[in-house]
């Protein structure tokens, strides 16, 4: 008769499956902010027609280049927050080494450098703002005016939004005594909704920006 020996479980548990409820949820609750930016678009696109000669005055105020360089600010911040998703998928919160040492930082180090990024993005846009207003395009200046800020402005204020969750998930996982399942899901909704305003600038600057 012979007995058998089981080597301890030491695997790491698995990352938490999607979808699940609350990715699904996120992802129903995105399409409708799809449509809510869908409308601003072709308000955006109705209000030129019917005024091309303004939106050539107007249009030849803005930044391009300027514009282009917070853009890809604003993209590099997807990447950052993605690696940030994989550290939580693997149940990696902090980082393990030196605060150089890229490849061993956590969730929370790659959390905060998209926060950062996304900050910076923020305050260029407000000092584009502040530039356009000095320049004579104020928000009830005209109809292009009041086009680039409520798509803009909204925009912006679905960035600030994704800020304020990057800093609730980041408390989050420095208060978890232990870093689960329940954070990493956390950290996964997050990054939709990051990714979601990051496609939608994308989308706003080829129309703002280059067609005009």
């Amino acid at each position: 008769m012979t007995t058998a020996t089981h080597a301890p479980n030491t695997t790491a548990p698995h990352a938490p499956n999607r979808p699940n409820m609350v990715s699904v949820g996120t992802m129903v609750w995105l399409s409708s902010e799809l449509m809510f930016f869908a409308a601003l678009f072709a308000m955006y696109f109705s209000l030129r027609a019917a005024a091309p000669d303004l939106w050539a005055t107007e249009t030849a105020k803005l930044n391009v280049p300027f514009a282009l360089v917070n853009t890809l600010i604003l993209v590099s911040s997807s990447f950052t927050c993605q690696i940030g998703v994989f550290k939580a998928e693997a149940f990696k919160p902090r980082r393990t080494g030196g605060v150089f040492n890229l490849k061993e930082w956590g969730m929370i180090e790659w959390f905060i450098l998209t926060f950062i990024l996304g900050a910076i993005f923020v305050s260029v846009q407000a000092y584009e703002y502040a530039v356009l207003v000095h320049e004579g395009v104020a928000l009830n200046s005209n109809g292009y005016a009041s086009a680039f800020y409520m798509t803009t402005g909204f925009h912006g204020i679905h960035v600030a939004g994704g800020l304020i969750a990057f800093l609730l998930i980041i408390g989050r996982a420095m208060l978890a005594k232990k870093f689960g399942h329940f954070e990493a899901t956390g950290a996964i909704v997050v990054s939709y909704y990051w990714h979601f305003v990051d496609v939608v600038w994308i989308a706003l600057f080829a129309i703002i920006y280059f067609l005009k």
